[in-house]
């Protein structure tokens, strides 16, 4: 008697690469902030986009945005109902990064806790590894 069964892979579809563990945790009040820019600006569904890019007197900076897709390739996942994107180069600068939001009498804005960073410039915009 034979008990052998054959499956049939079920169809694939292209998806976003998710991040075995993401790379940046966002702080409460982080996460707080970018759900109020977001129901404000009415971007229901947009991604909070994080990337390192060429800037400042150190010589990399970051660069926050909210976007409608990931580009092919990026890394996603999402943190408390925030879908968060980054591409897999900024993913290398910026692995085990903590962003938090602060503010202050001074200003508000977000600040990076990040690890990789060896350096940072006076005004604290951009950092070197």
């Amino acid at each position: 008697m034979d008990t052998t069964t054959t499956t049939t892979p079920a169809p694939t579809t292209a998806a976003p690469q998710t991040a075995p563990s993401s790379p940046v945790k966002l702080t409460e009040a982080a996460v707080a902030q970018v759900k109020k820019v977001i129901q404000d600006q009415g971007f229901q569904d947009y991604f909070f986009a994080i990337r390192v890019v060429p800037a400042g007197c150190s010589g990399l900076g970051y660069d926050l945005n909210l976007v409608r897709e990931g580009k092919a390739g990026d890394l996603t996942w999402d943190q408390d109902g925030v879908k968060i994107t980054t591409d897999a180069l900024s993913n290398k600068y910026l692995m085990g990064t903590e962003i938090d939001f602060v503010s202050s009498v001074t200003g508000a804005g977000f600040k990076f806790n990040n690890p990789n960073a060896k350096s940072s410039c006076g005004c604290g915009t951009s950092f070197s590894t």
